[in-house]
Order: structure tokens, then sequence, then C-alpha cells
């Protein structure tokens, strides 16, 4: 049974940028933008101290985008890194406008929208109980913004780093392809890099299993599924320790 108290205090939200946008499409749109933010908003409603990492994978993917039009992938991953900041700009105005106040802090200096990440900065936001939206990820290139989450997870020392996918959780196949794919409700970091499970990079896991970081793989577009997670329900996967 969930608790009626949250179990995680503080949590990382990993989100990715086609979460902002339906299936296959393109750009924000309205209705997942809404639905995004009134999940952040019942987490924070329960007292919770969130940080978001968002991706951008709704504008451009930089390897794709390198590939397609023949772009030094470094360029590439610098747009890709200017496009989360779009989503979280998005972002933190529909949180906005539910009363909660939100930082934007981005590894790329963009000083008149979003303030730099500062470690110690981003904590005391939390302890206000504000909502801290990251973007740009690290601000290098080569460098995916799943690996951005495990970093920022353990820097912030959250209690556990959510991540938001299109599915249930981590399968032992492709349930779209294979409907008597497994879905694991418990698995451990090794067995994630041992098997090259598709949860998150590799090098994103492996920070999480030095710096001791759960994670929880879950389906946000499922409603209501982030808050009974945060409360304690037993939802999506968990990876940890063995």
């Amino acid at each position: 049974m969930p608790d009626s108290q949250p179990r995680y205090r503080r949590v990382l939200l990993k989100i990715s940028g086609e979460g902002l946008c339906p299936p296959g499409g393109f750009g924000i749109h309205p209705e997942p933008l809404n639905r995004v933010a009134n999940e952040i908003h019942e987490v924070v409603e329960l007292g919770v101290q969130i940080a978001v990492v968002v991706g951008g994978g709704n504008f451009l993917r930089g390897a794709n985008f390198s590939q397609d039009l023949d772009i030094e992938i470094a360029t590439a991953d610098y747009m890709g890194m200017l496009a989360t900041v779009l989503n979280a700009l998005a972002l933190q105005e529909a949180l906005d406008r539910r009363g909660h106040a939100t930082r934007v802090q981005s590894a790329l200096s963009i000083q008149r929208v979003c303030e730099p990440f500062i470690r110690r900065r981003a904590i005391r936001h939390l302890e206000k109980g504000r909502v801290v939206i990251l973007a740009a990820g690290t601000g290098n290139p080569h460098v995916t913004t799943d690996s951005c989450a495990a970093l920022r997870a353990a820097e912030l020392k959250t209690d556990i780093l959510l991540k938001a996918t299109k599915v249930d959780g981590v399968y032992d196949d492709d349930p779209k392809t294979n409907p008597n794919a497994h879905l694991y409700e418990r698995i451990s970091y090794n067995d994630v890099i041992d098997g090259r499970l598709k949860v998150m990079d590799v090098s994103a896991i492996d920070v999480c299993q030095q710096h001791h970081v759960p994670i929880i793989v879950f389906n946000l577009f499922k409603p209501d599924t982030l808050r009974r997670i945060v409360l304690g329900e037993a939802l999506g996967t968990f990876v940890g320790e063995d």
C-alpha cells in the first residue's frame, strides 16, 4: 500500500522532449505540455522538492541532425541543447500558471532568460519549494540528457531519479513488437548494464550506481502515475542495488 506521506522528499524527473508533443509530432503542443505540468503540480502539492531535466528531441536530436545535414556532431549537439532551453521555458510558464515558483537553470550561459546552473543555488531553490528546471544538458557535446539527469541527481542529492518514458517500465524485449515481453518490477544496475537494456545510457546507469541513486522507469502518459510513485506505490521498474 502507498504511504500517506511522500516516500521521496527530493526527486529528479527526467522527461524527453517528445513528452511535450503528440507521438511522432514536432515542437511543443498545449495538451501534452499541460498534462506534464499537471503531473508535476500534483507532486509539488505534496511538499516534494522536484528538479526536472528536459530533453530536446521534439525539435531535433544531435546525432541524427548531424548525419542528415552533414553538420559537425558537436555543433549539432549544441543545437540540441538550445532545443532543451525552449522546452524548459515553456514548462516554466505552464508551472507559473499553476502558481508554482519555478527557476530555469541552464548549463549554457543564456542570462536574459535563465540562470546558470549552480549546484548550491539549485539546492537552495529546492529547499524553498521552487521547481528547478535544468536545461542544456551538461553543457558539453557528446553527452546525452540521460547522463545529465544522472549527474544532476547525484549533485543535488535526490532520493530517486524518475525516468519518464512512453512504456510502463523496463522490458526484456520491445513491448511494441513483442506482446509477450516481460516487464521487470525490480532489476539491478549490473543487470541493466550487462544486458544493455534500454533504460538509460550505460554511462548514466554507471553514475547512478556509483552514487547510490536509485531509478524508477515509468509511463508518464498514464495520468497520476508520478504522484502515486512519489507516495510509494510500486509502479514501473525499480533499478537499484543487487
